[in-house]
């Protein structure tokens, strides 16, 4: 059977916290997902039965109150008003994606743009947005219609960055942790030093990592928070007025 027509089995209807439950441990955000606006479910056509798998979902949440990247996309449409005249307006016109899961053995069939692009008319506000890391690697969001607004690389990050390249580290090196731990391994005096002072500084910003020494381990995790910055998406629903009063 192709791709095609498995595709046209499956029916996107209201779904509830049973069909998160059920496919949450395939999410990189495995975790309890607490209060939600809406959810809807990718399931098999309703001939199969009331038992019918659920093979998608998509949430839909109540927006953040400060996103940066919001005010770029809409010309700081929601700035200059007190908290409470930004909170309403906020809750009235815009609804945040925040999880879209495909189960693997589907995962090839564009499901995870249908399950945006389908649901976001029904959720009936005037903007929609999400937030992904894995925005760039797999940007199912722009195929659905949604425009990508990337974020800018902390002034930190831009420091290491750099320091890296001083000692052979280049950028596109920094999506390979063995290698990077490679090449940090082999530097002598006083390039060691340097990198490592810089690295120390950067982990100033992340807690409990601030004292980690030398290792793999935290060679991989350093990468991780400079390779990992989030992509912002927003979609104007093109049958309502945007109003901010």
């Amino acid at each position: 059977m192709g791709s095609c027509s498995v595709s046209k089995r499956l029916q996107i209807v209201p779904g509830n916290h049973d069909d998160y439950k059920g496919l949450a441990h395939y999410h990189y955000r495995d975790s309890e997902l607490g209060p939600y606006a809406a959810i809807f479910a990718l399931k098999g056509s309703a001939n199969a039965g009331p038992g019918r798998q659920t093979v998608g979902v998509i949430v839909y949440a109540m927006p953040a109150p400060a996103v940066e990247l919001r005010n770029v996309a809409t010309g700081d449409l929601f700035a200059g008003f007190d908290r409470a005249t930004q909170l309403s307006l906020l809750n009235k016109t815009v609804r945040c994606i925040s999880r879209v899961i495909i189960e693997p053995r589907f995962r090839v069939l564009g499901l995870a743009s249908r399950l945006v692009r389908e649901t976001m008319p029904r959720i009936n506000v005037p903007i929609v947005e999400a937030m992904a890391v894995m925005g760039l690697v797999n940007p199912f969001f722009e195929k659905a219609g949604m425009k990508a607004y990337k974020a800018k690389m902390p002034a930190r990050c831009v420091q290491l960055v750099e320091a890296l390249s001083m000692v052979g580290v280049e950028k596109e090196e920094l999506i390979d942790p063995q290698k990077v731990q490679q090449k940090l391994g082999r530097l002598r005096e006083p390039a060691a030093e340097f990198i490592e002072l810089e690295i120390k500084r950067f982990l100033q910003s992340y807690g409990k990592h601030r004292n980690s020494r030398a290792c793999p381990e935290r060679t991989r995790y350093v990468l991780s928070k400079l390779t990992a910055r989030p992509v912002y998406y927003i979609w104007f629903n093109p049958r309502l007025e945007l109003l901010t009063n």
